[in-house]
C-alpha cells in the first residue's frame, strides 16, 4: 500500500475538534465511547468551543504556533511551537516544541517528521538557533524518536498544582513564604525574601556550631 502524502499546516479554529480529540488520546481519554452521556457531551462541547478559541489566540501571536498534520484529508497528528529565550537571563531565542502527537495509526510514516521539519523551518525564518522538546515522562517511543534525530536531555519537567504547592510549602518548617500580591515581589518584596533566606542559613550555622 502507497504511503499517504503528509501535509502540515497552521491549525484553524475549525480544527478544534480533531484537536481534542487528537490531545485526549495523547492523555489516555476515549473519545469514541458511544455511551456518552449528555453530561460527558456538555463537557466535550466545552472543551471543542475553548480550543477554538485558544487557536484564534495562538494564530494572533508571532510567536507561537500551532501545526496540524494532514493525510488523506484527516488530521493525523499535531505539534504547538513557542518561541522565547532559552533562559531568563539570556537574549538568544530557542523554539520550544510541545505537545507533539501522532494519531497511532499513522506512525511511522513520516508524519512526526514532517511536523518537526516545520517546526525547523520556523526556527530558521525566526533566527531561533536551538529547538527544545518536552514530552511525556511515559512515552518511550518520542524519547527515543528524539534521540535518534539529536535531542539530548537537558532538564526534567515536572508538574504541581498552586494548591498542593502552596500547602506543602505551608507545612514545611522554617521557610518564609510571601502570600502578598505578585507587585510586592517587584516592590522590595524578593529583597526582602532573600534576607529571610540570608538570616534563615545563618541561624543554622550558628546553631550547628553550638556545642
Amino acid at each position: 500500500m502507497a504511503r499517504a502524502v503528509v501535509g502540515v499546516r497552521v491549525a484553524r479554529p475549525t480544527d478544534a475538534d480533531d484537536l481534542v480529540e487528537v490531545w485526549a488520546e495523547a492523555a489516555g481519554q476515549d473519545e469514541t465511547d458511544p455511551d456518552e452521556d449528555e453530561a460527558d457531551l456538555g463537557i466535550m462541547s466545552g472543551a471543542r468551543a475553548e480550543a477554538a478559541t485558544a487557536i484564534a489566540r495562538i494564530d494572533e501571536d508571532p510567536d507561537e504556533l500551532l501545526l496540524v498534520a494532514e493525510a488523506d484529508a484527516k488530521v493525523v497528528g499535531a505539534v504547538h511551537l513557542r518561541r522565547a529565550p532559552i533562559s531568563p537571563i539570556q537574549v538568544a531565542q530557542a523554539v520550544h516544541v510541545s505537545h507533539l502527537h501522532v494519531r497511532p495509526g499513522h506512525r511511522r510514516r513520516g508524519v512526526a517528521s514532517a511536523l518537526l521539519t516545520a517546526a525547523t523551518t520556523w526556527a530558521e525564518d525566526t533566527k531561533a538557533p536551538h529547538l527544545l522538546a518536552t514530552t511525556p515522562a511515559s512515552s518511550r517511543d518520542a524519547h527515543r524518536f528524539l534521540a535518534r534525530l539529536g535531542f539530548c536531555q537537558v532538564a526534567i519537567l515536572r508538574g504541581v498544582s498552586v494548591s498542593a504547592l502552596r500547602g506543602r510549602l505551608s507545612s514545611a518548617a522554617g521557610v518564609p513564604l510571601v502570600t502578598g500580591p505578585v507587585d510586592s515581589l517587584r516592590n522590595g518584596g524578593t529583597g526582602r525574601l532573600i534576607a529571610a533566606r540570608r538570616r534563615l542559613r545563618r541561624r543554622r550555622a550558628r546553631e550547628a556550631m553550638t556545642p
